[in-house]
């Protein structure tokens, strides 16, 4: 790369710190340019490392992330610009490696408020080592058609409309982000547009000069003329004006400098940029102006005829006309074209029952604010987002009341016991609680469905209970709900009189009422084939959507899917994860089954 070009359109960047819009639009200059390669190279982001995602037109790209510049340049020897997003506090340090860094010859410092002292020396090791800095306090820059910093020249659509995407004639340089950006817009309609534009930052110690650009646009033969856009404040143009009377600069030479209203005030006033304050008469604007008109440089009589001044000068070059490079369309972000109404995707998930995308988390329409403001209960809430509607008190308590009665049954059963072992191998509480959940099924649990289902069908099809005992006897299966290990006739389980109690309050319970007749028929069998507790929770829920008015279809459903079952996960959820922490809590060691509990056999 000649020494007068900064960028080429194989220019690759380090950036400093990840930034994602500022890369992404990067990126998608390179595209509307059609470079062949991305222009950013690799991330370095202190103390973290990876890839990161990012699109590269259409195609999804990963960007190597690296947590020392070191690395990065090893990795990438070819990138020769970083451009430093690091904040004011960090910025001197990682500027100054870059700028020790043999490979990188441009650093470009975004930060602003850097102090004076760490710019200068910054400058004196840029000097040392023939290196070049835009910045601090600046957009960037941006070579038409071959390399963008960050954000400069704002959006696609305004760089399309500049015609950014293919290198003009003109080199532009200013103080002032927000201005190049508009400049950029004024050159693309006053001549064939920018070749280059660099804004070297409004601090009273830029990086580079004005002046040090214009000169690389007067060595550089694809740049035909030269805009510039001075301020008010510092010597900046006066080395212009020297350059030019020494025939340094030769090609012509546009130039305002902006700051003229200031002689209406009374005192000496600051504007937005550091080094733009008014102070001795030279560096007012207008002082600045004429001096600049005196040696050659064009300079109109306002900025509201800069842009005639550039029309007029870059007319009479008489240069060919550019061809205009058909442009690729940039896709749109999906977000963005959401917002336009510009795409319609078909969706892969459905919710009906919750949704979190606005302020507050909603369960079926209603605002969690609500449910803590009206008192909705654990069972409220349940049926909320189990049956997408908020079932009667009594049918909200019997839910409740089915989670306490079923939250635990001792260590012993297998759910318990495989929480313990699982507990005190280390694992941590959600693998233990899985472990005790995997148990759960036609034998621990899982009859509840089974038992709602069979005995709901064969009351429906009205089989007395003796017909329904002997079918299942012939079937050879054994009565879901049906059977106790312990329990029996002349001990029956206090959890099922409990429940069997409290749906006296049921506006109906035939189902119960079957299920009980069922059991004085298995009595006549044996003492223990009572109605169990998983038995008549089943049989109850049945009981409760009826009297709910659910329809036939729905309770059918409801049983089939597993909800049933879910009442029992949920319960016994709370007594699984009791037992993880009670073993943790006691610190109790590794389990092993003890060999005089286990019949070995040859």
């Amino acid at each position: 790369m000649e020494n007068h070009n900064l960028f080429s359109r194989d220019t690759e960047a380090f950036i400093y710190n990840l930034k994602v819009a500022p890369i992404q639009r990067m990126l998608d200059f390179d595209y509307i340019c059609k470079r062949s390669k991305p222009s950013v190279a690799a991330i370095i982001n202190p103390g973290n490392s990876g890839y990161h995602k990012a699109f590269f037109g259409t195609k999804e790209i990963l960007i190597p992330v690296y947590s020392k510049i070191s690395d990065a340049v090893t990795a990438h020897s070819h990138a020769d610009v970083m451009v430093n997003f690091a904040s004011f506090r960090s910025a001197y340090s990682s500027s100054k490696e870059a700028l020790e860094t043999k490979t990188i010859r441009t650093v470009a410092i975004i930060a602003e408020g850097m102090p004076e002292r760490d710019v200068r020396q910054l400058i004196s090791v840029a000097k040392k080592n023939n290196k070049i800095i835009i910045g601090p306090a600046t957009v960037g820059g941006i070579a038409a058609g071959a390399f963008r910093i960050g954000n400069t020249a704002g959006t696609i659509e305004n760089i399309i409309s500049c015609k950014l995407y293919r290198a003009g004639s003109v080199g532009f340089v200013s103080k002032s982000g927000g201005l190049t950006n508009e400049m950029c817009n004024v050159l693309g309609r006053t001549t064939d547009g920018v070749y280059e534009a660099i804004a070297i930052g409004g601090d009273r110690y830029p990086g580079s000069t004005m002046l040090e650009h214009m000169l690389r646009f007067e060595q550089n033969p694809e740049i035909k003329m030269i805009v510039g856009l001075g301020e008010l404040g510092g010597d900046e143009e006066y080395a212009i004006i020297e350059a030019k009377k020494k025939g340094k600069i030769t090609k012509p030479i546009v130039m305002w400098v902006s700051g003229t209203c200031t002689k209406i005030f009374p005192g000496e006033v600051q504007f937005g940029h550091a080094g733009a304050k008014t102070g001795k008469l030279e560096e007012s604007a207008d002082a600045k102006n004429k001096a600049l008109r005196d040696v050659g440089v064009i300079v109109p009589n306002s900025f509201e005829d800069f842009d005639k001044k550039i029309a007029e000068v870059f007319a009479s070059l008489k240069l060919p006309a550019k061809k205009e490079p058909e442009v690729p369309k940039l896709p749109l972000d999906y977000d963005a074209a959401v917002k336009k109404s510009a795409v319609r995707k078909p969706t892969n998930f459905i919710s009906t029952i919750s949704d979190d995308r606005g302020d507050e988390p909603y369960y079926v329409g209603i605002p969690m604010s609500k449910l803590i403001e009206n008192n909705y209960s654990i069972g409220d809430v349940i049926s909320l987002l189990w049956f997408k509607k908020r079932l009667p008190e009594y049918a909200t308590k019997f839910i409740e009341m089915c989670i306490i009665i079923a939250a635990d049954h001792g260590p012993a059963v297998s759910g318990a016991h495989n929480a313990i072992v699982a507990a005190r191998a280390g694992k941590d509480t959600v693998s233990s609680l899985c472990s005790g959940l995997l148990t759960i099924g036609p034998r621990f649990g899982g009859a509840i469905d089974d038992a709602a289902r069979f005995f709901k069908e064969a009351c429906d099809k009205g089989l007395s209970a003796e017909q329904f005992v002997e079918d299942m006897k012939k079937q050879g299966m054994l009565i879901p709900g049906i059977g106790h290990r312990i329990k029996s006739a002349k001990n029956p389980d206090k959890r099922v009189e409990l429940l069997k109690e409290y749906a006296k309050s049921f506006p109906s319970h035939k189902y119960l009422d079957y299920a009980l007749a069922v059991e004085q028929v298995t009595l006549k069998k044996a003492d223990n084939l009572i109605l169990n507790v998983d038995g008549c929770i089943g049989v109850l829920f049945v009981d409760l959507f009826d009297s709910c008015k659910f329809s036939k279809e729905e309770i059918d459903e409801i049983v089939e899917l597993g909800y049933l079952n879910g009442i029992f996960v949920l319960a016994r959820s709370i007594g699984l994860m009791g037992h993880v922490f009670d073993q943790k809590r006691l610190k109790q060691p590794l389990y092993r089954h003890p060999w005089d509990d286990i019949l070995f056999l040859p």
